[in-house]
């Protein structure tokens, strides 16, 4: 109103005032003088205030009672033309505020007399509004008077004006409470102590109050007594009110001025005091109303519910809820409890349709929801009111799906209740459906067993728009159409989830924003401090408080909104609708899930993943949880019983898909609607958006989208995104077009879901891992046992998910790959493992190939981490699974194989982790991985690894599934060796580099360093590695390998091993080739003599390699050929070893070992081995000579030649010169000259080996059966071959004792038969004579130590004899060949070849050629001392004597001869020299050997054979006569240096010879010759000229032939009478044949001996002889009658020298003295 204080505004109201008094002077001109006087006067006083005062406006209002008093008096005509004036220029007045409280007072009063009058009302209240809004001047008394006057004619019969009035209480009221706000505003900055409110009982004199105020107070007081039927204290005059009305006007002034209440406590006072309870007993019929139970007994004043004052009721409990809930906890605690009641179904339609209103109000008001929350659910012992409200609205919901069937009293009832105008309760219940069918337009609608309620559009989003509650006008209960309290109680659900989630999302943001800053500030230490801490605390404990508030009223509303929301969902045909109520429940689980409201976010979920799915679908996963927190499915709320209503299965929505469900046993086929789908959007949009919340929900999750991604066949393809799937996947699945569209979406968004979850914090992305494995583990489950198709979501969506991490893979790696490995790959599945193992291969390929933060190459942690499961995978032993592993190390190496760096080991250790039983494909696939990583990479691998390669190349030599294999893992192992030799210096630095770092941590750890062979350097000790892995190859089963693995180990140590340290040839020497003999002795000598049918196939196997003892033997041979050879070749390195001479004696061992193993072949080999190592003169270098590629093994050559080691086929040209090699061992290059003392042990060591071994293999057997094992002849021959070289080196120490030794290991050799198969090889045909090689070589041996002998020394000389021992026991082989045991020999002719058989040597050859020997070296040697006095020539003698004596029975006839002829040239020689030493006695003996050899042979006891020749019996005869002539020449001229005895018998001898020498059995015609008349002669010649010889020296030997003579004579005298008698009684019978030769022999004899003694010196022979001489004739005479010519012509041969002896006779005295 400024403008109303400007000149022109002041100057206009006089001219107006001045016309209106003039217009009321002219009016009551004629009527009312007094009124007209008035009027002018009033024209007078307002010119003078106007001339007077500088103020005229305060002049005026101070003179306003005189001003208006021509007004008033015209009011009081009761002329309505005046009155009308009147009351115009009061208002002009009072607009200009120059109305004084007195004349205002007059005004009402004057107003009041109108009103009694009915004049005027409408112009009334307009004026009162005026008055009392223009200024503040009406008070108290005045006030209340204005107040009642408009409440009167709010009561008036006129309905504009009770409407008018009514707008102008309205009015009225509003501006007594204005004035008190602005009264309060003008004072607010005076300070009052606030005078505490007692119980004031007068309640009119409010003391405290100010002018305003208190009539405010009084007001407000007054509308509670009037609408509580009581008097009111202040407006008196009140005649009549409404109770509508009234609370109408309370209902505004709650609405509009709560500060007032709040600030002052009287007012405050008032509420609690006054209006609560008056609302609540205004409430009471409404509660106690029960439909169907008409109760008369009620004292409440109406009977039954009333609307207009129900809803007005609720209006006001809105306010006073909204705006003085803090005020009234307690009251409203009450409201809110009816409020909840008034939804109850047994309460009319209306007051529930109104209930539901009033409760939306309170929905859209989340702050106030809290404060109920935080004033009663979080009190102890309080009524849970928020809880209660939402529990409320659930069981409404459910109450009204939940319509009695018509016809039942309850029903009728409640119609007539709840509608006065009788009309249905609600539409047919089937009439959507009727709708439906009929293909009209489908109205949007809940539709649940059979009950139908439309869904209407109510109000905005976020706005209670109530439609009841603002039916002021109306009386009667309306009409509620259908649907429409379902649609209230559905947008308070959806309005109460949006607000509350709104504000708690809200705050939540703000804590932590608020908490970031905070903490930031608080860890920055520049600017911390106290305060700042303290802020930081009071920050956390204000979050604590609201984190509690929060999570109440979740927990509070939680279960309500759940089971309404799953019935609406599971109800609703409405796609919007469904929509909400997805977002709805989404929201909350979102919200739970923030708050970390677990059991609560899972009910949520739950309920999305159920809509999700068919209805009734099985799944676990989902009736676990809820069993667990619906417990059994419904809830208690506040003794109502909330039914979880479950899903009613006869949903009327469209089928888009239908599919197999998930399930261990195969169902029938499920169909999923547009809702499912709809659902499932939802559940997708959920994981997508807030999976950081989800939590373990993830589970829930997770587990659905598995099942409808199965009903909708979607399978996953390559990185597991899931693509719709073939048709021919599920025969029974069938999609409809709509949904066909959706999949590609619906994949789209399942892959952008796992896609997203790279922005997830890392404990929600364990969750969603934790709950992938989870699934899967259940998928597993479920394909236990059966070959179905699994689900492979889980599995794929872990692979999707870890590809999409990898920038933080560490953090789920090991849960990843722990589950795919532990769990997936190992499944019995094949499907699903394959799935696993391709997951787990492309993660770890990903993981390899994604470009990390550091780069791999600088975080070998990860590196090793990403490939570590690559390495478990090797525990598992599906084949499938193995071979997936081995094709991504394939990958990996090919793609990254340059920088795998320390992720080497892992790799390698899976190629060397295949087992020899997985399968040829396996191998071969991991053998395809090595073989390129030994061409490929050994380069830019670390050293370190190298011996890695190398176990893993030797594993591969030992798989026995595929040769090829082996033997190609062979050659790689030889590759690999090149590459050491070739990369050495490097390979040998970095090893010595990584040596000394490890070597370093050790010491720092205080433990050991443990490496295999470890005081050897690292590069060394890779060859070792290398050496031994062959080493292990070399005695593999297979004999290929062990062949080719042989070979290659020689030729590597041969070809490299000059790169090794000198010391570490010890380790070579001991670790691996005695090692290797050890193992290999130790494998043949256990082998299996079974016979090896085939080998396999068609390949056939020759008779040498038959069994696996003969294929190990060639091994054997291998091995020790190999060892032997390095000892040769590498002496120079070896011999300066400490333990040289130990290594010898091992080396030896092994030879010994071989040698007298049961196997010719290696006991040959050995042999040769032997022989290899002792053709060591000086150290020889193989720098000296190219080494040529060996020939292999020939079975059984029958001399060795010089031996070199079977190898590989390679000339290894070595390229370092000697010079180089003195380099590189200055100290260890032995002299030409070694320690001879330490060479002589070496040779004595091998001396004694070869003893040994000689004496072993040549012993006989005791038990003699056909297996008896016989070492074979080049064996022998070898054996006897290696004593001359071995001598050389012994000689200088070479005893008796070992000639000894020597001596009985020849004889034994030679004493071996031969085996029947290898005689035609051996054994020449018998009729040729020629030695053996083994003969050969034994008397080489001989002849070598006699050659010795001969240059020795003197003492040496004393083994001759010993030679002569062993040569003579070889001549006795001619005539009794050895026996070997007990075995049995056949002779060679009746030997059958092809049997088991042992065949004896033709020995002749051989005890001939000894004979030789024995002749030539005796020749050489006869007058030795040692042979004198060893009584050789004795020996040789009685040696002699043995085929002698045989003569014809010798197995050969040339025995005897050489026997005979050995005999003269031996005696030619050792005669003389036995007469030599004849004083010394050393000969005695020898002499009776000599004359029973003499004795033995010429009158031999053998008969000649049969067809002996005539030709032949004379040659024979002319060796006797040969011996006789030496008898004459060489021993009886020396008859004196000769014992008598020995004589004496030469004597008796020659006359045996003279007389008896004639043979038996002869034909006539051959008795001639047969009679040996050369012999007999030559005998008789000796004897009598030994008899008559002049040189007699002593009468005895006289004697002895005149004993000689008269014993034959006399001999002669029987024979020749015996036959006298025997003729003469014979008569005509002829004689016998031999009685006649011997008369004729007699007869021959004595005419020989006559011819003898004729010649004779006449003084040597005695005159006894000659008179027995004579004596012979008579009987010679009596002879002259036989028959016989034969006798008669050696009768007169005999007879006629007798001539000679007819003298005359002599005169007797001479004759008595002769």
């Amino acid at each position: 109103m400024s403008c109303t204080n400007s000149p022109e505004a002041v100057k206009k109201l006089l001219e107006n005032m001045q016309s209106d008094l003039r217009a009321l002077s002219l009016e009551c001109k004629k009527k009312f003088p007094p009124v007209k006087e008035a009027a002018e006067s009033g024209i007078i006083k307002v010119k003078t205030i106007a001339a007077r005062s500088t103020e005229i406006l305060t002049a005026l209002k101070e003179n306003s009672s005189e001003v208006v008093q021509p007004f008033l008096m015209g009011c009081g005509t009761k002329e309505p033309k005046i009155t009308q004036l009147c009351l115009t220029a009061i208002q002009r007045l009072m607009s200009h505020e120059v109305v004084s409280e007195t004349a205002a007072g007059n005004i009402i009063n004057m107003l009041w007399q109108l009103m009694e009058n009915s004049l005027e009302e409408l112009k009334l209240l307009q004026t009162v509004l005026v008055l009392l809004t223009t200024n503040t001047v009406v008070h108290d008394e005045a006030l209340s008077k204005a107040i009642v006057l408009c409440f009167r004619l709010h009561f008036t019969k006129d309905n504009i004006t009770n409407n008018t009035a009514a707008a102008t209480v309205r009015q009225v009221v509003t501006v007594v409470f204005e004035r008190m706000v602005a009264e309060d505003e003008r004072h607010k900055d005076v300070v009052e102590q606030p005078v505490l409110v007692q119980g004031n009982s007068n309640r009119r004199s409010v003391s405290t109050l100010k002018p305003c105020a208190k009539d405010a107070y009084m007001l407000f007081q007054d509308l509670c007594q009037l609408v509580n039927a009581d008097a009111p204290y202040w407006l008196v005059g009140m005649t009549e009110m409404t109770r509508t009305f009234g609370l109408e006007l309370l209902e505004s002034v709650l609405n509009d001025f709560p500060q007032v209440f709040l600030q002052h406590q009287e007012f405050s006072f008032l509420l609690k005091e006054r209006v609560c309870p008056l609302v609540i007993k205004l409430f009471s019929p409404n509660i106690k109303f029960r439909q169907g139970s008409c109760t008369s007994s009620s004292p409440a004043p109406v009977e039954k519910p009333y609307f207009p004052i129900c809803m007005r009721l609720l209006r006001v409990v809105s306010v006073l809820i909204k705006q003085f809930y803090s005020l009234l906890v307690t009251e409203c605690e009450i409201f809110l409890s009816l409020l909840v009641k008034f939804l109850d179904a047994d309460k009319p339609q209306w007051l529930r349709a109104v209930a539901v209103e009033s409760i939306h109000r309170l929905c859209v008001q989340p702050q106030l929801l809290r404060s109920f929350c935080q004033s009663y659910d979080m009190k102890q012992h309080s009524t849970k009111v928020f809880r209660d409200i939402v529990n409320a609205l659930g069981s409404f919901i459910q109450s009204l799906f939940l319509v009695p069937t018509t016809g039942t009293p309850s029903a009728t009832t409640n119609q007539a209740g709840n509608n006065n105008s009788g009309g249905p309760a609600s539409a047919p219940a089937n009439s959507g459906m009727l709708g439906m069918a009929g293909g009209v337009t489908v109205l949007p609608a809940f539709e649940y067993r059979g009950t139908w309620i439309p869904i209407l559009t109510v109000t905005v989003q976020g706005s209670a728009k109530a439609t009841y509650l603002e039916m002021l006008d109306k009386v009667e209960p309306p009409t509620i159409p259908e649907g429409y309290a379902m649609s209230v109680a559905f947008h308070c659900l959806l309005d109460l989830v949006r607000g509350i989630t709104t504000m708690i999302e809200g705050e939540l943001g703000q804590v932590e924003t608020e908490s970031q800053t905070t903490t930031e500030t608080a860890s920055s230490p520049a600017q911390s401090s106290e305060q700042d801490f303290q802020s930081a605390s009071d920050q956390m404990d204000k979050e604590t408080v609201s984190r509690a508030v929060w999570e109440e009223m979740v927990n509070a509303c939680w279960c309500g909104l759940l089971a309404a929301l799953s019935l609406l969902l599971d109800a609703s045909t409405d796609e919007a609708a469904t929509e909400n109520i997805l977002k709805a429940e989404l929201t909350m689980a979102a919200l739970c899930g923030r708050l970390g409201l677990v059991t609560s976010r899972d009910a949520f979920i739950t309920a999305i993943c159920k809509g999700s799915l068919p209805p009734h679908y099985a799944l676990t996963v989902l009736n676990t949880t809820t069993a667990a927190t619906f417990s059994s499915k419904s809830y208690a709320i506040q003794g109502q019983n909330v039914q979880m209503i479950s899903p009613s299965s006869e949903s009327h929505q469209q089928v888009v898909a239908v599919g197999q469900p998930l399930a261990v046993q195969p169902q029938g086929t499920v169909m999923l609607t547009s809702k499912n789908i709809q659902c499932m959007r939802t559940l997708l949009n959920l994981a997508h958006c807030h999976g950081a919340v989800l939590g373990t929900s993830w589970q829930l999750v997770l587990a659905t989208l598995q099942h409808l991604v199965w009903i909708l066949g979607l399978k996953p393809g390559s990185g597991g995104a899931l693509k719709p799937g073939r048709a021919v996947e599920g025969p029974s699945t069938v999609l409809t077009t709509a949904v066909m569209t959706d999949l590609p979406v619906i994949s789209n968004i399942l892959s952008r879901l796992f896609e997203s979850s790279q922005y997830l914090d890392d404990v929600s992305l364990h969750h969603l891992i934790n709950a992938l494995c989870s699934l899967s583990l259940e998928a597993m489950d479920m394909a236990y046992g059966n070959n179905k198709e699994p689900s492979l979501f889980a599995v794929a969506k872990l692979l999707e998910t870890g590809l999409v991490n990898m920038h933080r893979i560490e953090i789920l790696w090991r849960p990843l790959t722990g589950h795919l490995l532990e769990k997936v790959c190992q499944h019995p599945n094949s499907r699903m493992r394959e799935w696993g193992a391709e997951a787990l291969t492309s993660l770890i390929k990903a993981g390899l190939t994604f470009n990390h933060d550091p780069p791999l190459s600088q975080n070998q942690r990860l590196q090793l981490l990403l490939l570590n499961p690559l390495k478990e995978l090797s525990s598992i032993i599906h084949p499938d699974i193995r071979l997936k592993q081995l094709e991504c190390v394939l990958q990996i190496l090919q793609s990254q194989g340059d920088s795998l760096g320390p992720g080497w080991p892992l790799v390698l250790g899976v190629m060397g982790a295949i087992r020899n039983d997985q399968g040829e494909s396996l191998i071969r696939t991991a053998f395809q991985c090595l073989q390129l990583v030994v061409t490929d990479f050994l380069p830019t691998m670390p050293c370190t690894c190298l011996q890695i390669v190398v176990d893993v190349a030797g594993s591969f030599g030992l798989h026995n599934q595929e040769l090829n294999i082996s033997l190609t893992s062979i050659g790689l192992l030889w590759n690999i060796s090149d590459y050491f030799f070739q990369r050495g210096e490097t390979i040998e630095k970095e090893l010595n580099r990584e040596e000394a770092a490890q070597q370093k941590q050790a010491e720092e750890k205080g433990v050991v360093l443990n490496r295999p062979f470890h005081p050897a350097p690292p590069f060394d000790c890779l060859w070792l590695c290398l050496y031994a892995k062959l080493g292990e190859l070399c005695v593999d089963p297979r004999p290929a390998v062990r062949k080719s693995a042989g070979q290659t180990l020689f030729s590597t140590i041969g070809a490299h091993g000059t790169l090794l340290q000198h010391s570490t040839w010890h380790t070579v020497i001991w670790k691996v080739l005695f090692h290797l003999l050890d193992r290999v002795r130790e494998a043949s000598t256990t082998a299996d003599k079974e016979k090896i049918e085939s080998g396999g196939g068609n390949i056939l196997i020759h008779h040498s390699r038959d069994t696996a003892e003969k294929q190990w033997a060639e091994t054997w041979v291998l091995t020790l050929a190999g060892v032997a050879r390095i000892f040769n070749t590498r002496r120079y390195l070896l011999q300066p070893l400490g333990d040289f001479p130990k290594a010898w004696d091992v080396l030896l061992d092994h030879i010994q070992s071989a040698a007298l193993s049961k196997n010719n072949e290696v006991s040959l080999a050995a042999l040769k081995s032997f022989q290899e190592i002792l053709q060591i003169v000086s150290p020889m270098r193989d720098s000296d000579k190219p080494e040529t590629p060996p020939a292999v093994n020939v079975p059984v050559p029958v001399l060795i030649g010089p031996m070199s080691a079977p190898g590989l086929s390679r000339p290894f040209m070595r390229t370092d010169s000697i010079g180089e090699r003195l380099a590189r061992y200055p100290a260890s290059e032995p002299s030409i000259v070694t320690d001879e003392i330490e060479d002589l042990n070496l040779w004595w060591a091998a001396w004694n080996t070869w003893y040994r071994i000689g004496s072993e293999s040549t012993k006989p057997p005791l038990t003699c059966d056909k297996l008896t094992f016989i070492p074979s002849q080049p064996f022998l021959t070898a054996l006897i071959q290696i004593f001359p070289a071995l001598y050389q080196h012994i000689k200088t120490g070479f005893s008796m004792d070992d000639l000894q030794k020597l001596g009985i290991i020849l004889h034994s050799a030679v004493s071996v038969p031969i085996s029947s198969d290898a005689s035609p090889f051996i054994l020449p045909s018998y009729t040729e004579a020629v030695l053996t090689s083994l003969q050969e070589a034994v008397l080489t041996a001989l002849d070598v130590l006699q050659k010795a002998i001969c240059i020795g020394p003197e003492n040496m000389q004393i083994m001759y004899p010993a030679i002569f021992d062993q040569l003579l026991a070889f001549v006795e082989f001619s005539c009794k060949p050895p026996q070997y045991g007990q075995l049995e020999t056949k002779h060679i002719a009746n030997a059958k070849y092809n049997q088991a058989e042992w065949v004896a040597l033709n020995y002749v050859p051989f005890a001939e050629r000894s004979l030789e020997v024995v002749v030539d070296l005796y020749q050489k040697t006869a007058c030795h001392k040692a042979l004198v006095n060893e009584k050789v020539l004795q020996n040789v003698i009685k040696t002699l004597r043995i085929p002698l004596s045989l003569k014809y029975a010798c197995p050969s006839e040339t025995t005897w001869k050489l026997a005979v002829s050995s005999l003269l040239k031996v005696l030619s020689i050792g005669l003389p020299v036995a007469r030599q030493h004849a004083s010394s006695g050393k000969f005695d003996s020898m002499w009776p050997e000599l004359a029973s050899t003499f004795e033995d042979f010429l009158f031999t006891k053998s008969i000649p054979p049969d067809n002996l020749s005539i030709q032949e019996f004379q040659r024979n005869e002319s060796i006797d006569v040969e011996v006789v002539q030496l008898i004459s020449t060489e021993i009886l001229p020396y008859a004196n240096f000769i014992p008598k005895d020995f004589v004496g018998q030469i004597m008796t001898m020659l006359n045996k010879g003279s007389i008896h020498s004639q043979s038996s059995s002869f034909t006539e015609a051959e008795i001639d010759i047969r009679m040996r008349e050369e012999f007999s002669k030559m005998c008789f010649e000796t004897l009598l000229q030994f008899s008559f010889s002049n040189k007699v020296t002593t009468p005895q030997e006289g004697y002895i032939s005149r004993m000689a003579l008269s014993v034959l004579l006399k001999r002669s005298q029987d024979v020749l009478h015996r036959f006298i008698e025997d003729e003469r009684l014979s008569g005509k019978c002829p004689l016998p044949r031999q009685q006649v030769t011997e008369i004729i022999f007699v007869l021959k004899a004595v005419s020989t001996l006559i011819d003898s003694l004729k010649k004779t010196l006449p003084e040597n022979v005695d005159g006894s002889t000659w008179a027995q001489v004579i004596a012979l004739y008579p009987t010679l005479v009596e002879c002259i009658t036989c028959s016989s010519p034969e006798i008669c012509s050696a009768l007169k041969e005999a007879l006629v020298p007798f001539k000679d002896f007819m003298h005359p006779p002599a005169s007797k005295v001479q004759n008595g003295e002769s």
